[in-house]
């Protein structure tokens, strides 16, 4: 990939997306940003096109309307000038107390997170395999490499988005396209502010770097920051007899 590609930017009002188009941009890149919240969207767009002077271009998009992700991807397609990239930063993380308080909730954040990330890549994979090139970079979560008490449902969409993600990067491989997941740890954002137990946060800044230089190196999975890996290397490797006893 080139630094003159274009990303769509799936979910581009969160702010890791955000921080995403700016690096992107700042790269040389051109992007377009999706999402369900156009005068926010608006906003950024004109963000990026002032700070770097690249094109940026805003469309509709919603994850949950799966008969429209076809022509979002044609439309992106249309729109790039070069190799079309893709980034994707949506879902929701409501807390298990909440889930549980609502079992409604659970469909609702395994639909957010996983089976919409899974139509819209689904629907982009073949326009990726015709342009023979390219890259996709899918925001997961540690909370996927173990199921936690505090998280478990949406630990669970984000397991299921990391298994579907494998596949597709074995698919994709043949063609010339590389697939990472990106797991971050804590993050401070919106969908993690006041949360108890934060600690390690992140930036939307340091992480939207880190997915772009795994990108332009084709790495497959990493940690942001990297010593989550570690974290969570022993959380793994905790006996099920003792994990299910610990509040974590």
């Amino acid at each position: 990939m080139s630094a003159a590609d274009t990303w769509l930017v799936l979910g581009a009002s969160s702010a890791i997306a955000r921080a995403f188009a700016r690096v992107a941009a700042a790269e040389g890149g051109d992007v377009i940003l999706a999402g369900r919240d156009r005068d926010d969207l608006d906003k950024s767009a004109a963000d990026v096109a002032l700070r770097s002077g690249r094109r940026a271009v805003v469309v509709d998009f919603d994850a949950l309307d799966y008969g429209s992700h076809a022509a979002l991807i044609e439309r992106a397609r249309a729109e790039a000038g070069g190799t079309l990239n893709i980034f994707l930063a949506f879902g929701t993380m409501p807390s298990q107390p909440e889930i549980d308080a609502e079992p409604t909730l659970a469909f609702r954040t395994i639909e957010s997170n996983y089976v919409g990330a899974v139509s819209v890549l689904q629907a982009a994979a073949p326009m990726l395999e015709a342009q023979k090139g390219g890259a996709v970079v899918v925001l997961g979560s540690v909370a996927g490499d173990r199921g936690r008490i505090k998280n478990y449902v949406y630990g669970s969409a984000k397991a299921g988005l990391s298994a579907y993600l494998q596949g597709l990067r074995a698919r994709l491989f043949r063609s010339g396209v590389s697939v990472t997941t990106v797991k971050p740890g804590f993050v401070d954002t919106a969908m993690t502010f006041g949360l108890p137990g934060m600690f390690l946060v992140a930036s939307p800044e340091a992480v939207a770097r880190a997915c772009l230089a795994a990108a332009r190196k084709g790495r497959e999975e990493i940690y942001v920051p990297f010593f989550w890996w570690g974290i969570m290397t022993i959380i793994r490797n905790i006996p099920e007899r003792i994990f299910k006893r610990l509040s974590i």
